[in-house]
C-alpha cells in the first residue's frame, strides 16, 4: 500500500510541477518588479487575513507531529493511524495536507467516521485520507499565485488521484472536491520539515466516496 502511495507521489509531482510551471509562468515573469514583490506580499496577507486565523509555525518535526500537537486535529490523526498512514506522512515527502478539523469529520452522516475505523474499510479510509494530500510542499503563496494567475480557479491532483478545484473568494481560498463539497481554508502554513499542512473547514471526499 505505501509503495503504491509513493509511485502515485511521483506520478503527481511530475503533473502538479507542469500545472504550476504552466500556470505561474506570466506571474514569474517579472520577479524583480516593486509590484510583483507587493503581489507575493498580498498573496501571503490573504491567507494571514480576517478570513483565516493567522497561520502557526512549527520549526521542526514532520506533518504527522503537527497533526498530534493540534488538539483540533485529533480525529484526522487517529484516522491517519487507522490507515497505516503514519509512516508515509513522516518520511521525507515533502507533502501539501490539507487537514480537515475534528469538526469537519463531525459534519459527516451520523456513523460515517466510525464506519471508515473499521480495519474492513481500510482502503476506503485510505483514499479518501490521501484525496487530502497533495505531492510537494506547497505555502499559502504559492497556492494563491497559482490560483489568480490561472484565472482564479486551479486544479491539482491528489496522491489518490483524485482532482481539487482551487479556487479564491476575495480573502478566502476555497477548496471543491470531485463530490462538489467546498471546504475554505482556516489555518494556513503550518511548516514542518517535510512538508506544508493547510487546516481546512471540511472533509474532502473522492468522487467515488461520495457517490
Amino acid at each position: 500500500m505505501e509503495r503504491a502511495i509513493f509511485r502515485r507521489a511521483a506520478v503527481a509531482a511530475t503533473a502538479l510541477t507542469f500545472s504550476f510551471a504552466t500556470a505561474t509562468a506570466s506571474f514569474a515573469g517579472d520577479c524583480s518588479s516593486s509590484k510583483v514583490k507587493q503581489s507575493a506580499m498580498n498573496k501571503t496577507a490573504v491567507m494571514g487575513s480576517t478570513a483565516h486565523s493567522s497561520a502557526t509555525t512549527y520549526n521542526s518535526g514532520t506533518i504527522i507531529d503537527a497533526a498530534v500537537a493540534t488538539p483540533d486535529l485529533s480525529t484526522l490523526t487517529a484516522a491517519v493511524t487507522a490507515a497505516g498512514l503514519v509512516d508515509t506522512l513522516n518520511s521525507d515527502g515533502p507533502f501539501t495536507v490539507f487537514a480537515p478539523t475534528n469538526a469537519a469529520f463531525d459534519a459527516l452522516p451520523d456513523g460515517t467516521v466510525a464506519s471508515l475505523l473499521k480495519p474492513e474499510n481500510n482502503a476506503a479510509l485510505t483514499n479518501i485520507l490521501t484525496s487530502h494530500v497533495v505531492a510537494g510542499n506547497l505555502s499559502a503563496a504559492d497556492i494563491v499565485a497559482a490560483v489568480e494567475a490561472n484565472g482564479g480557479k486551479l486544479k491539482v491532483q491528489t496522491l489518490s488521484g483524485a482532482t481539487l478545484k482551487v479556487m479564491k473568494y476575495g480573502d478566502t481560498l476555497k477548496i471543491k472536491d470531485e463530490s462538489g463539497n467546498k471546504s475554505k481554508v482556516a489555518i494556513a502554513d503550518i511548516m514542518k520539515s517535510n512538508g506544508t499542512v493547510h487546516v481546512i473547514t471540511g472533509v474532502l471526499l473522492p468522487a467515488a466516496a461520495g457517490s
